[in-house]
């Protein structure tokens, strides 16, 4: 393990479910399912290690052979996850007492355990407090350590993991997709998610970037479904998503992911613009 871990410490404010909608997603993934080895890595859990005892507890219903591996720069945090996941041994939590997790110190190197590489890297709330010219070293460093196939999941949510967004990475350093992810209950408009858009995409949000036409037109179309609200928030998002892809958007997927409020597109029809 690294004694030097790259990067700065997160700020900490670990929620419980916080990260379901990344959760699922991940579980919902080629990297993980066609993984020879699923190992895959929760870096900058934060002040508690709950969000990798449930992406654990999501990701074995898909393979029981997973690993989750949470890293945090802070040794203190280490010890905290560590000292929870005593009492997980133990049975002493909701938890199942053998779930596929252990906690160890790194930052953006990744030190992964005997050499091996992970089918997954999920950081959430990581590169929100770095400047948007880091993101393609940090990028770079946590994509070496995937394996062929892998992916790296990057992106930023709220405190209560209502509005979540993040960008998926391959072994390349290269970004392949990028996913809105929105609780519809209660949802008054799509573009929200403004504010959680992930470092890469946040600045870019001004006339004239892509991200920004893409939420002018997601918001229209919101508001142009507004009379299939009698029937819910879900057929209001599933006739907007329909509406931005018949407008030439190219949305990815079908109904059962708009259903959960999800939205995904290439990342080149995101992309900041040169310059």
């Amino acid at each position: 393990m690294a004694s030097s871990p790259l990067g700065r410490p997160t700020r900490g404010t670990t929620g419980t479910n916080r990260l379901r909608r990344n959760d699922r997603w991940i579980a919902q993934s080629d990297a993980l399912r066609r993984a020879h080895d699923p190992l895959v890595v929760d870096l900058g859990y934060g002040a508690s290690g709950v969000t990798a005892f449930e992406l654990a507890t999501r990701l074995v219903r898909v393979r029981d052979d997973v690993e989750v591996l949470g890293l945090e720069i802070d040794p203190a945090r280490v010890a905290t996850a560590e000292a929870q996941l005593a009492e997980v041994r133990a049975g002493r939590t909701p938890f199942a007492a053998d779930l596929p997790v252990s906690f160890a110190r790194g930052g953006f190197e990744v030190p992964l355990p005997r050499g091996r590489s992970a089918a997954a890297i999920r950081a959430m709330n990581v590169l929100r407090q770095y400047d948007e010219e880091d993101v393609p070293d940090a990028w770079a460093r946590m994509t070496a350590r995937l394996s062929p196939g892998g992916l790296l999941f990057e992106g930023t949510c709220d405190e209560i993991g209502r509005v979540s967004s993040w960008i998926d990475v391959d072994s390349q350093a290269t970004p392949l997709r990028f996913t809105i992810s929105l609780r519809l209950a209660d949802l008054e408009r799509p573009s929200v998610v403004a504010e959680r858009l992930p470092k890469a995409l946040i600045h870019r949000n001004v006339a004239g970037e892509r991200v920004h036409d893409l939420l002018i037109d997601l918001d229209r179309e919101w508001d142009r479904a507004a009379p299939l609200s009698t029937f819910g928030a879900t057929q209001r998002f599933l006739a907007a998503v329909t509406g931005l892809r018949d407008q030439g958007w190219p949305v990815l997927g079908g109904r059962t992911r708009w259903r959960l409020g999800e939205l995904t597109l290439p990342w080149a029809a995101v992309a900041p613009l040169p310059g």
